[in-house]
Parts: structure tokens; sequence; C-alpha cells
């Protein structure tokens, strides 16, 4: 199931962008003339031996140590690309959608995303963008929300 099934079984209303090929969240936010804390950015780390979909705005970065600490883990890093690949089947590496639960990941939101009305992301390629309200993410998703993130 691709995100926009996923999204279309849950009922919601989203609306569908389409650009020219990007590779960073950024650029993304850039290219859909929005704000970098409107773009909700999904970081693969892997803790303790468990993967963890972070979704943070594409501004900021993953402060390690808070996420350790809400986590409660010892060891954590980022996941590789091939790892990835492996976890994402149908995404393009690093176009991966905010939807950890689509494949079988816990998701943590950073709370900064939580002031925004709606967020933008990837759908899976990169030249594809999707814009969903907020409350209809936090409805489908339904993420664990701590502070674990800095401002770029």
């Amino acid at each position: 199931m691709n995100v926009m099934e996923y999204l279309d079984a849950s009922e919601s209303t989203y609306e569908i962008k389409r650009h020219r090929p990007v590779f960073t969240a950024q650029q993304m936010a850039q290219q859909e003339h929005v704000h970098g804390m409107n773009v909700a950015k999904p970081v693969i780390v892997k803790g303790d031996g468990v993967y963890y979909m972070c979704v943070l705005p594409a501004c900021c970065m993953i402060d390690f140590d808070a996420l350790k600490s809400v986590l409660e883990v010892n060891e954590i890093y980022l996941v590789d690309e091939k790892e990835l690949a492996n976890l994402f089947p149908g995404c393009q590496v690093g176009a991966e959608p905010p939807f950890g639960s689509l494949y079988g990941l816990p998701t943590i939101m950073d709370d900064r995303l939580k002031a925004d009305e709606y967020i933008v992301f990837q759908d899976g390629n990169h030249d594809e963008a999707i814009k969903l309200k907020l409350s209809e993410y936090l409805r489908i998703e339904c993420p664990r929300i701590y502070a674990f993130s800095r401002h770029l």
C-alpha cells in the first residue's frame, strides 16, 4: 500500500503537488514555497536494536542526546541507505513518507511540528509532495510527541 492509498483508506483529504525532483527536505520547502517548519522530514534511526521513524521540521536536526533520553535507549544512530531501501519498499531512498506505521515502525514526532496547521511531505518519490492538515496526520498516525530537535 502506498501513502496515497493509506490516506484514502483513512478517509483523509490531502493535496498532491508535483515539482522538479528534490533530494532534501529544505529543497522541497523551497520548491513548494512553504516554510521549513511546515515540511515534515522523516529521519530513520536505530536505537538499541529498534528502528524508529523520527518526524521533524525540515529546518531542524535531531538532538541525539535528547532523543536517547526520550526513547530511553543507550545507543542510537542514523540508518544507512541500504537499510532504508529494505525498510521502505516501493519508495525512493530519501523520499520516505512520515508514516512509520505504514512500514511497521513506531513514529516519533518532534513537538515543533505541533504549531503548524498543515504539513508537507514526500510521498515516496522525489518529485511529488503531499499537503495534509496536521490534525489529520495526528489522527491517522498517532505519533508519540517529544522535544528532540534543534533549529539548524
